[in-house]
């Protein structure tokens, strides 16, 4: 390996010129631009086009080799759709010859655009452009939503059927296994989740963790637009309303006591964002549909990113992970799961 942690860049090239020469691979050049807890993602300079390349964390290879060709295949079956994905070059299980990663890693061309992710950014666009920012990623998630699994191959991509009452139990066990301390407002919302699963009666892709985060996005001024969505690792089939559900959590996050810079957003209405209700508004009216009530949606994101954080406490403080801001994930559980209360 070379001093590009997890990537090897001149086996890369080699695998390259070797399989793909229409990218004509010369001197490469790789950084990682994201990773830790998630798949590491590096960006690669010097092919014919910019690339990047995914592969799971450091040390985490059996557990999420999945996730590499998952989405590799939701991105390449939404490329004929108005879904803005990057375009797809490949997947490859690089286990035993280990010329690349050494893991299942996959390959796709580098969108245009930039993450925005902190309100500091915002003085790029107009309070005009926010506002259609905004109302560009609510459409895009209803696109998301309209295409049928079957006609673009992915038909047995998961099972729709008892999708929320499995997420529930999913995350209940996730919870159970990093219990170290007591927690009553995230049990009783788990309670509260559990006594009322509701049935919209729809069925679609879930993109699974949909916020503005995980977009890129292009332009400046009053003209600013989403050119792809990212990080498809948790897509699947299930009750589209879970990602309504998600986009509301981060789209509010600010909201929520103490949460800090533990979980930036660039969300502020002042600045020009609608506010969640104009999300739905735009939603739905491109959808053509009418919005069933949110309050589960909603009440189960704040859980599910709780669980989440309880996990990363439990591991942090018994010394299994590192990161900055870790130290604080545990303080944040609480009020997350007196949130979903609050909308429940």
């Amino acid at each position: 390996m070379t001093d590009t942690p997890g990537l090897d860049v001149a086996g890369l090239r080699a695998w390259l010129q070797r399989t793909h020469p229409d990218l004509r691979a010369g001197d490469l050049r790789a950084h990682v631009i994201a990773g830790g807890r998630s798949n590491l993602t590096y960006a690669v300079d010097g092919a014919a086009v910019p690339l990047i390349v995914r592969r799971p964390p450091l040390g985490h290879v059996l557990s999420s080799a999945h996730d590499m060709r998952r989405e590799h295949r939701v991105i390449s079956a939404l490329a004929a759709t108005p879904v803005p994905v990057p375009v797809a070059v490949d997947v490859v299980d690089d286990v035993e010859t280990a010329e690349v990663t050494g893991t299942v890693f996959f390959v796709m061309e580098r969108a245009p655009g930039a993450v925005i992710s902190r309100r500091a950014q915002n003085a790029e666009f107009t309070a005009a452009g926010l506002q259609r920012l905004g109302g560009d990623l609510a459409r895009h998630l209803a696109d998301l939503h309209a295409v049928d699994p079957a006609a673009v191959g992915l038909g047995d991509f998961g099972r729709p059927e008892g999708y929320l009452q499995r997420q529930l139990t999913t995350w209940r066990r996730q919870l159970d296994a990093s219990r170290s301390r007591e927690t009553p407002a995230l049990d009783a919302l788990q309670d509260s989740l559990g006594a009322g699963i509701p049935s919209s009666g729809r069925t679609g892709i879930v993109h699974g963790d949909y916020r503005l985060d995980n977009a890129l996005v292009t332009g400046h001024g009053d003209r600013p637009q989403v050119s792809a969505i990212l990080d498809w690792e948790m897509a699947t089939l299930g009750d589209p309303f879970v990602d309504l559900g998600i986009l509301w959590l981060y789209w509010t996050i600010g909201e929520v006591e103490g949460i800090g810079d533990a979980v930036p957003s660039a969300v502020d209405t002042a600045a020009g964002y609608p506010d969640f209700a104009g999300l739905v508004d735009a939603y739905a009216a491109h959808a053509g549909i009418r919005v069933p009530d949110l309050r589960w949606y909603r009440a189960f994101a704040a859980y599910k990113l709780a669980v989440i954080l309880e996990g990363i406490h439990y591991r942090f403080r018994a010394g299994d992970t590192v990161g900055a801001g870790f130290d604080q994930m545990g303080a944040l559980v609480e009020p997350l799961a007196r949130r979903g209360q609050e909308v429940h």
